[in-house]
């Protein structure tokens, strides 16, 4: 194929729009948020009740009355110690997760964060939200100097499991008595991510404990 006929391709690619972006493409976006509106608690509590029937709960095993969820979130903007971060497709809020602080008295565990009630809604997923929402997570982490990110996860959460293990989180231990749901005793994994190296020497173990 000669030069000429590989510009004529590209040419007639470009007409047929196969070069371009799709014009229906999904709107992706993860932030920071401090404070939500009315819309903005329909929608979080509506994602988070369809992770909740799905069975990626943060806690619940049934899905709450709109009053008791909406009461949650504007609860968690409230606490110091929680950052809130939302996932957003189209614009609209589709997922959740936070990032958790130590408290001041945990000096010995001050370098380390933690990440909690992530979920995405299942009719969000497929696009990558997921991923987006742990690394914007880590990026704020970072930027409020903690070296390690820590979580823990249901067993049964397949598919989060998978993510966190892809993005570099190592599993240490598992609680064979982690949830009980529906009546079921179910396990739970612990993880962590080094974010930027160990946070300082590691210290040999004196004799005798």
């Amino acid at each position: 194929m000669d030069a000429e006929t590989t510009r004529e391709g590209e040419a007639g690619r470009r007409e047929r729009g196969a070069d371009t972006p799709r014009q229906n493409a999904p709107s992706l976006a993860v932030e920071r948020v401090t404070e939500l509106g009315d819309e903005a608690i329909a929608e979080l509590c509506e994602a988070a009740a369809a992770a909740i029937i799905d069975g990626g709960g943060f806690g619940w095993v049934k899905p709450q009355p709109r009053e008791v969820l909406a009461r949650y979130w504007r609860g968690v903007l409230l606490v110091p110690e929680r950052e809130l971060f939302v996932a957003k497709l189209d614009g609209a809020i589709v997922g959740a997760a936070q990032l958790v602080r130590p408290p001041r008295n945990n000096e010995a565990q001050a370098f380390a964060a933690t990440m909690m009630h992530f979920f995405i809604a299942p009719y969000a997923r497929g696009h990558g939200l997921a991923r987006m929402l742990v690394r914007r997570i880590e990026e704020g982490a970072r930027a409020l100097g903690y070296k390690v990110l820590n979580l823990d996860v249901r067993a049964t959460q397949a598919s989060a499991i998978a993510l966190f293990e892809s993005m570099g989180f190592v599993r240490w231990g598992t609680h064979p008595v982690y949830a009980l749901v529906e009546g079921e005793v179910i396990a739970g994994h612990f993880y962590y991510k080094l974010l930027d190296g160990m946070p300082g020497r590691k210290r040999k173990a004196r004799p005798g404990g």
